[in-house]
């Protein structure tokens, strides 16, 4: 895994509280990474961590 990956799962696990993360701060981590939402729901998924209040479809 490279080391911008494992900061990414990092922020994902930082940011998710009670095993559920917001749309809207996966969008941010998307963002902040410079990757594709689907890559932060890729690695939700992987962690068992749910995305709650989708705003837009996008996981």
């Amino acid at each position: 895994m490279s080391e911008q990956n494992e900061k990414l799962v990092q922020s994902v696990k930082e940011a998710a509280r009670d095993g559920r993360l917001s749309c809207t701060m996966a969008r941010k981590i998307a963002a902040d990474y410079n990757v594709p939402p689907r890559t932060v729901g890729d690695i939700c998924n992987q962690l068992k961590i749910k995305i709650k209040a989708c705003e837009l479809g996008c996981f």
